[in-house]
């Protein structure tokens, strides 16, 4: 009798998912029964939600990760094969933003933010892509932001990164969906989270981290044939 659970045997890689927004998207995904793979460079935090994953049953492999840097990230992904199996869905959402006059911040500034949110998204692509080819299967989706899609004030180094990342999305899903691959972005508005730059925001009136990780759950589950690209999400009352 086929499992109910819709991403039975299924492999879910998922970046920055030690909180916020990382961590409830691999919760969602373990409970759709997704075997989860989570990395983060908080080892103690990355320890604590690994043993809450487990706690309800689901099975997660933590791995200690900076995804800036390529030797760790060809690590993450031998050991999440070599424990789960193949990876079927890759989900992107390590970022980081600095926030304030541009012409404040130095040279290390940049690059950090830009390595995190852009660099980072290509090299987990990169390592993960050739296995999803060969299987001629796979999903990659992006956490980005309505940051790249639109510009304001003390954000020009995070918005640089996440309109770097649209482009690089678009693209990818070009290249891979001839191997049936699918590749989609979600851009979300401010979510409560750990994350600064929410600035005043009332909290009742911004996004939650299941908000996005409900974004997630719909477009791993689509029908084989077709893909959902990009996915903008805004909450209901306006901040």
């Amino acid at each position: 009798m086929p499992s109910e659970d819709p991403l039975a045997c299924k492999v879910a890689l998922i970046t920055g998912a030690s909180r916020g927004i990382g961590f409830a998207i691999a919760r969602r995904l373990g409970r759709m029964g997704a075997r989860v793979s989570i990395c983060g460079r908080d080892q103690a935090k990355l320890d604590q939600s690994a043993s809450t994953l487990r706690g309800e049953g689901i099975e997660t492999l933590a791995v200690q990760t900076d995804v800036t840097r390529g030797d760790q990230i060809s690590s993450l992904v031998q050991k999440t094969q070599q424990e789960f199996g193949p990876i079927d869905i890759l989900v992107n959402n390590a970022g980081i933003g600095l926030f304030g006059p541009f012409h404040e911040f130095g040279e290390a500034d940049w690059n950090t933010v830009v390595d995190t949110n852009l660099k980072s998204v290509f090299l987990v692509s990169r390592a993960v892509a050739p296995e999803m080819i060969r299987r001629q299967t796979g999903h990659i989706i992006n956490i980005s932001s309505l940051a790249g899609k639109n510009t304001f004030a003390n954000g020009a180094i995070y918005c640089a990164s996440k309109w770097g990342l649209m482009g690089l999305t678009g693209s990818m899903a070009e290249d891979l969906r001839g191997y049936g691959i699918r590749v989609s972005a979600i851009c979300p508005g401010s979510v409560a989270t750990e994350f600064s730059g929410q600035g005043g925001n009332n909290p009742s009136k911004i996004l939650q981290p299941d908000d996005v990780a409900h974004a997630v759950a719909a477009l791993v589950t689509q029908t084989a044939g077709s893909f959902i690209s990009e996915v903008h999400i805004r909450p209901t009352r306006k901040p």
